[in-house]
């Protein structure tokens, strides 16, 4: 599977903005997807998962109330909704599949094997 994200952007602090990663094929809709960010000089880091239904999402508690994760899968798509964004949300966001197909882990980094190719997210103070 082929993953294209898109939607990052400057934006200012309080803003919103809502990524998108559009996979190709028709591996899809039977994986859980994740969302991370790498800053930085810093490590990569889990966001937001939502399983291969839809119905169980997770977050990291850095933007818990503040990130809603969703997924299409007739569009093959899977959204982020940034709200009340922050300067430290500046990173480059990446989406993932995981390895395996109907799975219940969503934030284990090492259980996604297909990673988009990420899109820069800046906020300014």
């Amino acid at each position: 599977v082929q993953l294209q994200a898109s939607g990052g952007g400057l934006v200012q602090a309080g803003g919103s903005l809502k990524l998108s990663c559009a996979a190709s094929g028709r591996t899809f809709s039977g994986y859980n997807m994740g969302w991370f960010r790498q800053a930085p000089g810093k490590e990569r880091e889990f966001v937001a998962g939502i399983n291969w239904r839809g119905d169980s999402t997770d977050y990291a508690d850095s933007v818990q109330g503040r990130f809603i994760i969703s997924r299409d899968n007739i569009k093959n798509t899977v959204y982020l909704q940034m709200n009340s964004l922050k300067p430290e949300d500046t990173a480059v966001y990446y989406c993932a599949r995981h390895k395996i197909a109907y799975r219940t882990t969503l934030r284990v980094a090492d259980d996604f094997g297909s990673w988009g190719q990420g899109t820069q997210l800046t906020v300014s103070s």
